[in-house]
C-alpha cells in the first residue's frame, strides 16, 4: 500500500491487483503506481518471476549513477558478472509503456540495475529475490569502497578465479547460501 511505512504493512493491508493496475479486492489502500509499473512488468513477462524485489538503498543508487556499472571487483560481484541488465533513466515510472523496455533490458537476467535510480532482482521466491539483493547492495558496497581511494581498482580478471565463480548460482535454500549447478 502506497504511505505506509514498513512496520505498518501487514498482509490485510495489502492491496491485490492485476497486470493492469486495477485493483481486484477492494480497499481502502492505495497503490504506488511507479512501483505498480516497475513490478508489473516483470511478473507480466516472466513467468518464473515468484517475486521481484526493486530498492533504493544508498549503495544500489550510487552504483546505478557509475556509468562502469558493477565491475568484477569481488566475489560478490562476481556472482552477477555478465548476468546483469541495465536500464535507463525515464524519470518516474509512471507511465505503462516504459514496461516493455524494462523487460527487454532485464532480458533472462536476475539483476537490473535501473540507471540513476536503484536495482531489481527477480527470484522464483521470496527468499531467493531477497539473497540476490543483500548479495547485490553488498558487492555495491564493496565496488563503492574500492572506488572511494585515489588507486586503481584491479577486477577479478584471472579465469582460473572467475570461471569457478561464474558457474555458482545464489540459492537461499542452499548450505551457505550459495550452489553450483549440477
Amino acid at each position: 500500500p502506497f504511505g505506509f511505512m514498513f512496520h505498518e504493512i501487514t498482509a490485510s493491508s495489502l492491496v491485490k491487483v492485476d497486470v493492469d493496475g486495477n485493483i481486484v479486492d477492494p480497499s481502502p489502500n492505495k497503490i504506488h503506481k511507479a512501483g505498480f509499473v516497475i513490478h508489473s512488468a516483470v511478473h507480466a513477462a516472466r513467468h518464473d518471476a515468484g517475486c521481484v524485489i526493486h530498492s533504493h538503498t544508498r549503495a544500489g543508487m550510487a552504483l546505478s549513477m557509475l556509468e562502469c556499472g558493477l565491475l568484477p571487483l569481488s566475489q560478490h560481484a562476481m556472482l552477477f558478472h555478465g548476468r546483469i541488465g541495465y536500464h535507463g533513466t525515464e524519470g518516474f515510472a509512471l507511465e505503462t509503456d516504459e514496461r516493455q523496455r524494462l523487460v527487454d533490458d532485464l532480458g533472462n537476467n536476475a539483476i537490473l540495475i535501473l540507471r540513476n535510480h536503484g536495482t531489481l532482482t527477480v527470484g522464483r521466491t521470496v527468499a531467493e529475490a531477497y539473497v540476490l539483493m543483500a548479495t547485490l547492495i553488498k558487492a555495491c558496497e564493496i565496488q563503492l569502497g574500492a572506488q572511494l581511494g585515489s588507486a586503481t581498482v584491479l577486477p577479478m580478471t584471472s579465469t582460473l578465479v572467475a570461471a569457478p565463480l561464474l558457474r555458482v548460482t545464489v540459492q537461499p535454500n542452499a548450505e551457505n547460501g550459495l550452489q553450483k549447478p549440477s
